[in-house]
């Protein structure tokens, strides 16, 4: 009996191991992307992060070691450009073998246009390049003129019941898209659309999160075929967890969707949007610079000009400033993340991020 019960454990030993050998060497950009890779790749392999720890892709510089990853990656997912603007050039030369996929390009992506004007201030649309991204003054991600983010009386986004069509869990009939990109850098430019005129912020709506998994698993399962049926049963799971975090994320945020509120980067419009929370303006303050006196009254006059119950920053800045920015008027301060810097990278994350930010807003504005 011990011959025949370490004989199947040798063998499983061995199929473990043929299944990571079998396993590409995947590479993500961000951390919220990261999480949902992770969770279909659960099993078969962990991918590997490149903005890490409290990092944001807005001032990152690539590191030998994300190099290096690059250069041994078979698939590499990103978001866009528009984002991750440190990443372009890499890609080109340093990831020549991988598979690359960019996420925003996926079908089913909503993607919104930056608003600006009136209480949003001027996002800068050019070339980034020499451009820093820490300061975010001129640099608000935001959606184009005549968007209502009060969306009151929406029906639109009623979750109860909210029919997320199209998403077939079993992704039958979905075998004629062409993920496999082998040995190619598709950008997937052919639409000719320019990523600048978007938000980019796209996985703070469930919905884009879940457009964003199918496109994983068609890549992987292109990559990796002897795993195939892991990728397809984890992302079945890793979908119907968001379609129950979608449920979840309108029940929590549903009391205060009719209080105004602040940001100090306008990044939030695709939560807001998804589920009608109502954001008065941003006032795109650089974590790296502390605004004067000038800039001061400017900020504290537009928060009482817009009545906010709530201004949020995040976790990069200084409370200091904060409590800078809210003296003098009604507002209280509260933190919000979506690019999860405070967060552990792995496949729970994204779950992590999203409620975060959901009951960031309830516990301010209640």
């Amino acid at each position: 009996m011990k011959s025949l019960a370490a004989l199947l454990l040798a063998s499983a030993a061995m199929i473990g191991a043929s299944n990571a050998m079998a396993a590409p060497n995947v590479v993500v950009s961000i951390k919220p992307i990261h999480s949902l890779v992770a969770a279909i790749m659960e099993g078969v392999a962990v991918p590997q992060v490149i903005v890490d720890g409290g990092a944001s892709p807005h001032t990152y510089s690539l590191k030998p070691s994300n190099a290096k990853a690059l250069e041994n990656a078979d698939v590499v997912f990103w978001v866009g450009d528009g984002l991750e603007k440190f990443l372009e050039k890499p890609l080109e030369s340093l990831a020549g073998k991988a598979t690359v996929v960019e996420l925003d390009d996926a079908p089913g992506i909503e993607k919104l246009s930056f608003r600006e004007g009136g209480p949003f201030e001027a996002h800068d649309h050019g070339d980034h390049e020499g451009h820093d991204h820490g300061d975010h003054e001129g640099h608000d991600h935001a959606e184009a003129e005549g968007h209502d983010h009060a969306h009151e009386d929406d029906d639109k986004h009623d979750h109860e019941g909210h029919d997320h069509e199209g998403h077939d869990h079993a992704h039958e009939g979905e075998k004629g898209h062409d993920h496999a990109h082998e040995g190619e850098h598709t950008h997937a430019h052919e639409d000719g659309h320019d990523h600048g005129e978007y938000d980019m912020h796209l996985w703070l709506d469930p919905a884009n999160a879940r457009a964003m998994a199918t496109e994983i698993e068609k890549t992987l399962m292109t990559a990796d075929p002897a795993n195939a049926k892991t990728y397809q049963e984890n992302t079945k799971k890793l979908v119907d967890n968001l379609d129950a975090l979608d449920k979840e994320l309108a029940a929590t945020v549903a009391p205060i969707k009719d209080k105004p509120f602040i940001v100090f980067h306008d990044a939030y419009q695709y939560f807001e949007h998804r589920y009608g929370v109502k954001t008065a303006g941003s006032i795109t303050v650089s974590p790296e610079n502390m605004p004067g006196a000038d800039r001061i009254k400017q900020i504290q006059a537009k928060v009482k000009e817009l009545n906010a119950t709530c201004v949020f920053a995040e976790p990069q800045f200084e409370p200091k400033l904060v409590n800078v920015v809210i003296e003098g008027t009604n507002a209280k301060s509260g933190t919000l993340d979506p690019e999860a810097g405070t967060l552990e990278a792995g496949p729970d994350l994204y779950f992590k991020l999203m409620r975060g930010i959901a009951n960031s807003l309830k516990n301010c504005l209640s």
